[in-house]
């Protein structure tokens, strides 16, 4: 089911592979009351734009373009769903960037560039505009040869008083903190510098709660959840638990991809690639430990991206696999979730961003 555009929508962008019949990002509406969408269109052309994030004040959105290891800038029309590049591709910092960040404060982008494990610090002008990256480069093996011979970044996450940036590497089993520097626009390694995850895990993406003394990441080669408590002071991350996001009898193949916390703070999502489910978490208001409250299928094959609607209702799904994006309704009492009829056609969706 498909709906008009109207006051009483989300506007969505789709990042995406082009390497079938895709052209670049494109945009969504979805029904704030229904959680139906709109016919999906074309915001702007582009290649490979694997990953979209936007700017604290909604005016700009930037994507990355992955096989050209490039960042891209675009001005944001949310009235027609539509992007306006405002310069050309700048360079990301390093081979394969899959993941990007503005800083709270719309000054610099952080990019991670998964083949040689850079993270890239680029300086964002008043116009919106990149400049010229500086770079950290990670070195460095862990114990898979055919997965982590070499280190791969693979997200690039901001703590939630903007001072520390926290790097998963899927190569190197580490989860690395940086000290931001916005007048430089560079990154230095706090003290310690990074926590070591379980031999194999690969962690991919990181979410902190809403307390801002806990923070959670799904690891992508181990299908697991691991909570962390955080103090701010230096960005310290200390182990607290681990759990699977599989169903315990689950004995296929599997990996995990993307990691939210639901607005209310209460509840954690994760999502499995393969058994192409989405594992739902209730949030320990104390000590931030999880229990897993169900595991349902994500309507699709390959999720590799999700998030929820601002208003907490609804969970769009990016199906790869299947070239689809999903909704599930949300119970915000309970963190459960109801798969609805609604998707659309989207080709190789990969990343999905609420414009507010």
């Amino acid at each position: 089911m498909t709906l008009s555009a109207s006051a009483a929508d989300h506007l969505i962008f789709i990042g995406t592979y082009t390497r079938t019949d895709g052209l670049g990002i494109y945009s969504t509406r979805l029904d704030a009351t229904t959680g139906a969408f709109s016919v999906p269109k074309l915001a702007a052309a582009t290649t490979n734009p694997s990953f979209v994030t936007l700017s604290p004040d909604r005016h700009f959105l930037y994507a990355v373009s992955e096989s050209d290891a490039m960042a891209v800038p675009f001005a944001v029309n949310p009235a027609a769903g539509l992007l306006k590049k405002l310069q050309p591709p700048q360079p990301s910092g390093g081979p394969a960037p899959c993941h990007l960040v503005v800083d709270r404060t719309g000054r610099v982008l952080l990019t991670a560039n998964y083949h040689k494990g850079i993270i890239g610090v680029l300086p964002i002008r008043s116009d919106g505009q990149l400049g010229t990256p500086t770079i950290v480069q990670h070195y460095g093996h862990s114990v898979n040869p055919e997965r982590q011979s070499s280190p791969h970044t693979h997200s690039v996450t901001l703590s939630p008083d903007n001072r520390h940036v926290i790097v998963c590497d899927l190569g190197l089993d580490r989860i690395f903190t940086y000290l931001l520097d916005l007048d430089n626009a560079s990154i230095a390694p706090e003290r310690p510098a990074f926590v070591v995850t379980p031999a194999g895990s690969g962690p991919r993406h990181f979410a902190f709660g809403r307390d801002g003394r806990h923070a959670y990441a799904i690891c992508e080669m181990g299908s697991l959840i691991l909570t962390y408590d955080y103090s701010p002071e230096h960005g310290e991350l200390t182990p607290r638990q681990q759990l699977s996001s599989l169903p315990a009898d689950f004995s296929g193949s599997s990996s995990g991809a993307e990691i939210r916390v639901h607005p209310n703070g209460r509840f954690l999502y994760g999502s499995n690639r393969g058994h192409d489910s989405i594992a739902v978490f209730a949030i320990s208001p104390e000590d931030g430990r999880l229990t897993l409250v169900e595991i349902v299928p994500c309507g699709g094959k390959n999720p590799r991206n999700f998030t929820l609607s601002p208003d907490g209702r609804w969970l769009v799904c990016a199906n790869q696999g299947t070239n689809s994006l999903t909704v599930l309704s949300v119970d915000a009492d309970t963190g459960r979730l109801h798969l609805t009829d609604h998707r659309i056609t989207v080709p190789l969706p990969v990343c999905v961003q609420f414009y507010n």
